[in-house]
């Protein structure tokens, strides 16, 4: 072991407050394992979340671990040292139980990384009695776990609060000592929202198409998302602080759960139904904040339908805390969040408009129109805030040139309405390539072509060029020929992500394709059928196919579904 790389974890762990190791060795281990920096990792709130709910237990400690920066996995290479974990700086491979927090389909590389560093074996078949249990939740674990069934025993599908205790009742249960590894996962199999790949056999036909998934009888033919039906029944705050993240802020879970039907987000649908926190409880987590000297962020899926928004905004001004939102909804923003921000020191707005056009809007139900993004920069401006950025997406459905050309037309126009009311501040595009996610109404589309794509930004960009103080930013269309898939993949993309950890990780990911001789456009560029049999069809969102391609429908003819509202039973969720 590097007694360098152990000093520096020991050095990190100085620089929190909240963290917890119990000393004794009463209590069963726990690693849970974020695949990206610690930087990032630290700015999850899900992952706090999880981390308090193992150590709230009397009998487990949970200890982090983080994918090293890469200068420093050179050095665990070098020197043959183990993964190792911040709390006690204990190897991964002595933790019996190995818990992964995934949210974006690009880190999918890091887990198989973590896993080698911390000399745990990469493929869940070859493990046995002696070896780890490895488990993943997460969005991504939620909407689609096939693509990391090689690596994983057991997935956690929706959100983790209940689940992860449900589950560890029946893992640190005493009777299970004496049972086989395939015994114990059979069993965890049996909790409510436990998704054990290797008790569902995924056929192929003639042609390498998915035609049946084949079941254990005595397991679930789906596996049902679970969700919290009570938000005030589980803290939603930062457990640990640390200078040393992204966002160097006091997080607050405002609201989980979206009902807004934004086709293409999958958040919206696998974190149905919308719930919020009581303005008492969140309040009651102002104090530690304060008492940190930290700035608020507030998170939620748009904070501004949180329903008590101004009260809680006027509550934090009142205390002379600084504050941050994760994002808000233009059409429901208010003066007073604005003036929070602006008061804050916030010198950006940020708005989702996602499209240029009234069209494409209506066909992504998202509900926003340009009298919403001038009110909201109108505000913004009014509370002293110069800057804006706008989130835009180019690819999807229905989309033509028309449609791109909407986006420039519609930037001048903010940047004109900006210059008018005073402000010579810098408005941003931030643009990305539409993929299609699991479990939406879109997942049957398409992706658009990647090099129409990437003409469509240049087109963009040298329009928008001889404005001054408009900026453009685009996501690498590299890195969404990767998202595509791995969004969209079935088992054999478990084997290509394998083959490419190998050989260099997400750099060799369109060769190890070709190794398999598997077609990228099978998963990108084609519609899937409506009768087609999907990989991630053995979980059960709470909601039925039907449902999703009625709104496919009603997307093509550009028509509107109302937000969710009590008592609604459209889409089975709230049975």
């Amino acid at each position: 072991m590097n007694w360098k790389l152990k000093q520096q974890l020991q050095e990190m762990l100085k620089q929190e407050q909240g963290y917890k190791i119990f000393p004794g060795g009463f209590r069963k281990r726990f690693a849970l394992a974020y695949p990206n920096s610690y930087f990032v990792g630290m700015s999850n709130l899900g992952f706090h979340i999880i981390y308090d709910q193992i150590n709230n237990r009397n009998d487990s400690a949970c200890e982090r671990f983080f994918l090293p920066d890469k200068n420093l996995i050179d050095d665990y290479t070098r020197t043959h040292t183990p993964l190792m974990s911040m709390e006690t700086q204990t190897p991964l491979h002595d933790f019996a139980l190995i818990g992964f927090a995934i949210s974006f389909e690009m880190d999918y590389f890091n887990i198989l990384q973590m896993l080698s560093l911390g000399k745990v074996k990469l493929l869940a078949n070859e493990r046995t009695e002696k070896d780890p249990i490895v488990i993943a939740g997460g969005p991504c674990a939620t909407f689609n776990p096939e693509p990391l069934s090689l690596f994983i025993d057991a997935f956690i599908i929706g959100e983790g609060e209940e689940t992860i205790n449900n589950f560890l009742d029946v893992y640190n249960d005493p009777s299970k000592e004496n049972l086989s590894r395939k015994e114990l996962l059979f069993k965890l199999a049996q909790v409510p929202g436990v998704y054990v790949p290797c008790f569902y056999d995924h056929i192929y036909d003639e042609n390498n198409k998915l035609s049946a998934i084949k079941t254990n009888d005595k397991v679930p033919q789906k596996v049902s998302r679970q969700w919290i039906r009570d938000l005030d029944a589980y803290d939603g705050k930062t457990v640990i602080t640390t200078e040393n993240t992204e966002f160097n802020l006091f997080l607050i879970e405002t609201s989980r759960g979206c009902g807004r039907h934004c086709r293409f987000c999958m958040a919206g649908y696998c974190f149905r139904k919308p719930r919020h926190r009581s303005l008492d409880k969140l309040l009651s987590y102002l104090p530690q904040a304060k008492n940190l000297n930290k700035k608020v962020g507030l998170m939620g899926p748009a904070i501004s339908d949180y329903p008590q928004i101004n009260e809680l905004c006027s509550h934090i001004r009142s205390q002379d805390m600084p504050m941050s939102v994760a994002s808000f909804r233009a059409d429901s923003v208010t003066q007073e969040l604005v003036d929070a921000l602006a008061q804050s020191g916030q010198r950006t707005l940020t708005l989702a408009p996602e499209a240029g056009s009234e069209k494409i809007r209506h066909i992504i139900n998202k509900g926003i129109e340009e009298e919403h993004l001038f009110k909201s920069i109108s505000m913004g401006i009014n509370a002293g805030v110069k800057n804006y950025r706008l989130y835009i997406m180019v690819g999807l459905p229905n989309e033509d040139e028309n449609d791109i050309k909407a986006i420039v037309d519609m930037t001048i126009r903010l940047k004109q309405y900006m210059e008018k009311l005073g402000s010579k501040g810098t408005l941003t595009l931030s643009i990305n390539p539409f993929i299609a996610k699991p479990c939406t109404p879109f997942q049957w589309s398409a992706m658009a072509d990647l090099k129409q794509t990437e003409k469509y930004f240049k087109y963009i960009k040298s329009e928008l060029k001889k404005y001054k103080n408009i900026e453009v930013q685009f996501e690498s269309t590299k890195e969404s020929f990767i998202q595509g898939i791995l969004a969209r993949g079935d088992r054999k993309i478990s084997q290509v992500i394998y083959e490419a950890h190998l050989n260099g990780g997400s750099k060799a990911f369109k060769r190890a394709l070709k190794t398999f001789k598997i077609n990228a456009d099978d998963y990108l560029y084609r519609n899937f059928d409506k009768e087609e049999l999907l990989p991630w069809d053995s979980l059960d969102m709470g909601f039925t196919k039907d449902y999703l391609w009625k709104e496919l429908q009603t997307a093509l003819q550009e028509k509107h579904t109302i937000q969710c509202f009590d008592g609604c039973k459209r889409c089975g969720v709230c049975k």
